[in-house]
């Protein structure tokens, strides 16, 4: 695809659109906007049906815009900002709620995941047929860090914008290597083969529910020309990968079997830092497996252990240390600090804090027969999508009626 094309992600100014909706005029539109958000958050959760009810208000609130008082001299583009910013506020506003929102799209995200730590242990470009000279690491390798970027964003379109990014970095690698040399021109042949080894690389976070959450709740309309193209490809990449076996690539069976073998115990090894990093585990998985390791350091009969060899500096004084006992304890505070900042991704996933862990862990040790499930905090989510006033991220929106009061 041409990387000039016209349909090109706009660069809408979303400061521009909070700026208007301070207006004292927009208070209609708030109104109309914090209506639908509460609305939306009370009813049962169902994929297809929140996602009609979300581009049914974007259709709706498009043509409100268009004939609002604060946008009826403006031009299509900025009209269209307008509906940006409100897809943006709106989405941000029912993250927790629609992404990820059934347990379907979590098994999916994990199986798919793991299906790619074990491709990454030694899936090359020759088995996808990427051509030799389509192998430049350093444009693939911005490639996958554009992709990886995805999880960074709430709104459907900041998720789009890293598929195009790493898209357009395939095209333009593309387009120049057509130019420089006698390959043919590029097109689907080299393309999608090229796109399936990036994501291979870059095992983005949640990629099936990235996907999933794009197709539903993005606005419709902008679904079209090159951003559909790429976001096509990327469904197609992920349908190839989830199925892949030896006749997909260029190895005999023999040699993929031979391959995935050592690969599956090589991925049980570092399944949980895996995981953590690509922030994929189904609710549970991350926390039970840390939940179990502490808990059984913590069982009596170990308790001698952790409290001798494990910390052998623990009741020595400072001034008692040799020059070896430092660098033995440098050694020891870095395994620390590695364990705590993976604890800590874990931990912020489901929105529990260390004094909250620490606190049931103590529960536990007092009482072996107690079950710790810990859980995302769905219902406490529920309700900040309620509580308007102490919005972070879009605060303006508060203001709008507090302003209307003093005109």
């Amino acid at each position: 695809m041409d990387s000039s094309s016209s349909s090109h992600l706009p660069e809408p100014n979303f400061y521009d659109f909070l700026r208007r909706m301070r207006s004292p005029a927009s208070a209609d539109l708030v109104r109309a906007i914090k209506s639908f958000i509460v609305s939306f958050s009370l009813h049962t959760i169902d994929a297809e049906n929140d996602s009609r009810k979300l581009q049914d208000f974007l259709m709706a609130m498009e043509t409100n815009i268009r004939k609002h008082p604060l946008w009826i001299n403006c031009t299509d583009e900025e009209r269209d900002t307008a509906v940006e910013g409100l897809e943006k506020y709106v989405m941000t506003k029912l993250f927790n709620r629609t992404f990820a929102s059934s347990p379907g799209d979590a098994k999916s995200d994990m199986k798919i995941s793991k299906k790619i730590c074990l491709l990454q242990q030694f899936i090359k470009p020759d088995h996808l047929d990427v051509p030799k000279v389509l192998q430049n690491e350093a444009s693939l390798l911005y490639a996958a860090k554009e992709l990886q970027k995805i999880n960074a964003f709430k709104a459907p379109r900041e998720k789009l914008l890293c598929i195009m990014n790493c898209c357009r970095v395939i095209n333009n690698l593309l387009l120049n290597v057509s130019l420089s040399t006698n390959h043919m021109p590029a097109g689907a042949d080299d393309f999608l083969p090229t796109l399936i080894y990036v994501i291979i690389r870059a095992n983005p976070p949640q990629l099936h529910s990235n996907l999933k959450f794009i197709q539903l709740f993005r606005w419709q309309s902008k679904l079209v020309s090159e951003v559909e193209y790429y976001l096509t490809n990327l469904l197609s990449a992920e349908s190839f990968i989830s199925n892949i076996d030896a006749s997909s690539l260029s190895m005999d069976e023999i040699e993929f079997k031979k391959n995935m073998h050592p690969a599956a115990t090589q991925v049980t090894l570092s399944e949980t830092s895996c995981a953590v990093e690509s922030q994929v585990c189904e609710p549970n998985s991350i926390l039970e497996s840390l939940g179990e390791t502490v808990i059984t350091r913590r069982s009596p009969d170990k308790e001698t252990q952790l409290e001798g060899n494990n910390y052998p500096f623990l009741d020595k004084d400072a001034e008692n240390l040799s020059s070896e006992d430092v660098q033995k304890l440098l050694g020891l505070y870095k395994q620390v600090v590695s364990r705590y900042t993976t604890l800590s991704k874990a931990l912020h996933q489901f929105n529990l804090g260390e004094e909250q862990l620490l606190y049931l862990l103590k529960r536990k040790s007092s009482d072996p027969s107690l079950k710790i499930m810990v859980q995302p905090k769905k219902v406490e989510r529920n309700e900040q999508l309620l509580d308007f006033n102490n919005s972070q991220a879009f605060p303006v929106f508060d203001e709008v009626q507090r302003n209307a009061g003093r005109g």
